[in-house]
């Protein structure tokens, strides 16, 4: 039979270990956070088994791989008119030819440009916005909140198509930076409001009260400590935002308020409208870019379904709901 041998406890007590034992045994120290890689490869998974992100996933890389071998894939040159006019479908011209004399399939592949560079240069500065205006009105208190307060609340009860239109009719034929700069102007109070309600209850956590009194800085407390844990948020808060870029890009474009020397799916649908397609006989010039459109934002919008499910677990498929 071992005889304990008796230890001090740091508390001042004692403590018996068998003789012979070892000194310490090893802590169990946890591992430390899980690489960037695997939180990445983790996120892509969840989103990948919801059916509907799936399938949004697969119809948006078909467009962008349109987009990126459009000079590949086109038949001929966007812009090129030396062709009958107004011809139907044939062998030579899948879709048809326009009004011009230019290939409609050409001009609905290199469409795809524009559109997904409006969407997600668009939707990405729109994000931006929200997340400054939204984690710093959602963190500040006193009369600075109530500034922010009224001036988003001023954005959201202004309609936004009809400021969209006013905006772009005053700035009209200025280029697809217009575009942008009006999707922008128009789209980022609704993600900042989102925002603000998260960061208001992610105020008064431990951490970020931990951080307060170890000196940091608000800033820093709001970009280090807060910013990390609404990143679903923020996906999902860009997904839409690239959305409705893409529609207000079309929609403008359709009106005659963006560059219409330029070819979009917006562009192709005012020419068509203009030459009174319908009438002629010509509806593929309005179902083809009108049904890439609607394929488009779809696809963003499926894929928004698994964006929502990394911030709430209820939402993704085969949880057990």
């Amino acid at each position: 039979m071992t005889t304990p041998t008796t230890l001090p406890d740091p508390g001042g007590a004692e403590s018996e270990r068998p003789a012979g034992a070892p000194d310490s045994a090893p802590p169990d120290l946890p591992t430390g956070a899980p690489p960037r890689w695997k939180v990445v490869t983790r996120a892509g998974a969840t989103i990948w088994v919801n059916r509907k992100a799936r399938l949004g996933l697969v119809v948006l890389a078909f467009f962008l791989l349109v987009a990126v071998l459009a000079p590949v894939l086109a038949p001929y040159g966007p812009t090129v008119n030396d062709f009958e006019r107004s011809a139907g479908p044939s062998g030579a011209h899948w879709f048809g030819t326009t009004a011009a004399g230019e290939d409609v399939l050409s001009q609905v592949i290199y469409g795809a440009r524009i559109s997904l560079l409006v969407g997600f240069v668009a939707g990405a500065l729109s994000t931006v916005v929200a997340v400054v205006v939204g984690l710093s009105w959602g963190y500040v208190r006193g009369w600075a909140a109530d500034v922010v307060n009224f001036v988003v609340n001023l954005f959201l009860v202004i309609p936004g198509l009809p400021l969209m239109i006013v905006i772009a009719a005053y700035l009209q034929n200025s280029g697809l930076g217009m575009i942008i700069f009006v999707v922008v102007l128009t789209g980022w109070a609704f993600g900042a409001r989102v925002l603000r309600s998260q960061t208001q209850s992610l105020r008064g956590r431990d951490f970020v009260t931990a951080a307060q009194f170890s000196g940091e800085s608000s800033a820093r407390v709001v970009f280090r400590e807060i910013l990390p844990n609404m990143t679903s948020i923020i996906a999902s808060s860009f997904f839409g935002a690239a959305t409705a870029a893409i529609l207000a890009e079309s929609g403008l474009s359709f009106l005659g308020l963006g560059d219409t020397t330029q070819v979009s799916w917006g562009t192709m649908l005012f020419w068509a409208q203009n030459s009174n397609a319908l009438l002629t006989g010509q509806w593929v010039l309005l179902l083809a870019p009108g049904l890439c459109i609607a394929l488009l934002a779809t696809s963003l919008s499926l894929v928004n379904f698994g964006v929502d499910g990394l911030s709430n677990p209820r939402l993704r498929e085969g949880s057990g709901r």
